[in-house]
Order: structure tokens, then sequence, then C-alpha cells
């Protein structure tokens, strides 16, 4: 009985050790096929990763360039439709009639919305010319049409000039400082309604003050700005160039005038003679009796004297 129930024992026990062992054997078995199938899983991920990474990399500067190329052609488009510049142009002409020219110009510049700003003109009586110059100030989407009046207009262009001043950037600078100060402004507006002493009152009041003639300034400065941009200014100088002939005025070659004119000389030069002669007989009789006398008196003296040598 005693060996039988030690060979039991001795089977329990060994039974129990090799369901130990196959259980021990099973789970590594399976820790292994979860860190195997963990591996490839995180294995897959990364790579899963890296091609979305790889298509991120290849997508995303197709579509940051597409983005770049959108937003340089629409900021583009901003800086050309916002574009300040103050255009100036100098022009010198001949004309045949410098009033006529004159007056055809300012109608122009009035028809046009603009305005004359300087006219001042000289005249030469020696060559019976005129020059001058005038500025006028045209809107600047018609001042290049109304230089090309002025030009075609003329009987010669000497020189044309034309100039442009791109204040953009500082008409930009302008507004951002605009809002600055009107920012600061505000905030002075309020400390002054928050404040109770007498002595911060003051102070904020001429901080406020300051800033308030900063932004006169900015504002003026924009203005003047605005206003040469939007009106371009001319500059026109006329020389008149009066042709004629042998030298001679339009009137000189009126022939008719010339022979009624050299007609009345002649007789004016004739009644002149002739009141000379009749002056000078008339107011010189005594004398002339005078003479007459003395001039008888001696030729019968000298008949008779001659007379007397003939019969001697």
């Amino acid at each position: 009985m005693k060996n039988g129930l030690i060979i039991l024992i001795v089977l329990w026990i060994g039974m129990l050790l090799a369901a130990c062992s196959n259980d021990a054997e099973n789970s590594n078995v399976s820790s292994d096929d979860s860190e195997e199938s963990v591996e490839i899983e995180s294995v897959e991920i990364e790579r899963s990763n890296s091609i979305s990474g790889e298509a991120d990399r290849t997508t995303e500067p197709e579509v940051s360039d597409s983005q770049e190329e959108s937003g340089s052609s629409q900021e583009e488009e901003i800086v050309e439709s916002d574009r300040k510049i103050i255009y100036t142009a100098d022009l010198q002409i001949e004309v045949k009639n410098y009033q006529q020219t004159l007056n055809t110009i300012q109608s122009q510049v009035a028809n046009r919305g603009g305005y004359v700003v300087d006219s001042n003109m000289q005249g030469y009586a020696e060559n019976d010319s005129t020059t001058g110059q005038v500025t006028v100030r045209i809107p600047q989407d018609q001042f290049r049409e109304f230089i090309q009046i002025v030009e075609d207009g003329s009987s010669k262009v000497l020189e044309s000039s034309i100039s442009g001043q791109d204040v953009t950037e500082e008409f930009i600078d302008l507004e951002s400082r605009l809002k600055s100060r009107e920012v600061v402004e505000e905030r002075l507006l309020s400390f002054m309604e928050q404040a109770e002493k007498t002595e911060d009152l003051l102070t904020i009041s001429a901080d406020l003050a300051e800033v308030q003639g900063e932004i006169e300034e900015i504002k003026g400065r924009m203005n003047y700005l605005q206003n040469r941009t939007d009106l371009a200014t001319v500059t026109i100088y006329m020389e008149e160039n009066n042709v004629t002939i042998s030298g001679m005025s339009e009137g000189e070659l009126n022939t008719w005038e010339k022979t009624k004119q050299q007609f009345l000389n002649s007789i004016n030069f004739l009644l002149a003679v002739f009141s000379g002669i009749f002056v000078f007989f008339i107011g010189n009789m005594p004398v002339l009796i005078l003479l007459g006398v003395i001039v008888v008196i001696g030729f019968f003296v000298y008949r008779r004297i001659r007379k007397n040598n003939q019969n001697g």
C-alpha cells in the first residue's frame, strides 16, 4: 500500500510538472507571437507613416507654392492698384498764335476737371513775338491724353519729358503711423476719463495734445500726397513763331495800302514844295523887289556904258 501511494504521488507530481512546463512553453510562445505581431504592426505603422509623410512632403510644397504664387499675385495686383505715383511733365513747344493756343489749353484743362496753377508771358517789340509758360494740374488718368493734344496743336515740339515719383511706401508708412497714433489717442482719452487727480489730468492732457498734433501732421502729409497723385502737374513753355516773307509782316504785304500811302506821300511832298515856294516869294517880296530894281538899274547902266564904248 505504501509503495502504491508513493507511486501515485510521484505520478501526480510529474503530471503537475509537465502541465506547468506546457503552460510556460505556451505562454512563451504566445508572448513571442504577440511581440512579433506588435513589432510587425509597429513596422507597418512606421511604413504607413513614412509613406504618408512622404506624400505629405510631396504634396505640401505644391500646395504651399501654389498658395504663395496666388498670394504673391494678389499682393502684386493690390500693390499695382493702390500704387501712389506723382507724375510731372515738361513741354516746350512752338506755336503760331500764343493767345489762341493759351485759350485752347485753358479750355482743355477746364473740360477735364483740372485747373491752371500759374501763367505768365513776355512780349518782344523788335520782332513782334510772344513767349510764356503755363502750369496746369490734370487728373492722372487724363494727363497723357492732354499732353498729346497739346503736342498735336503746336507747330513744333522742342522738348518733352515725363517723370514719376513712387510714394507708395511713404503713404503706407503714414497710414500705419496714423493708426498707431489713433490707438494711443483713444487710450489717453480713456485714461483722462478715469483720472481723478489734477496732476494726472494735466499730464494726460499734454500727452494727448502732442499725439493729436502728430495725427494732424500725418493727415496733412497724406492729403498732400493724395492730391499730388490724383492730379498730375504739366508745365508748358510756349514760343510764338510768326513766319514772314522777306522779313516783312503780313500787314506790310498789302500792295493797295502801300500804293495809296505812297500816292498820299507824293501829294503831300508837292504841296509842301509849292507851299515853300509861295512862302519864300511872298515872305521875301520886299527884298526881291529891291534886288529887282538894283538888277534893272545895273542892266541899263551896263548898256549905256557899252554903247558909249562903241561910239567912242
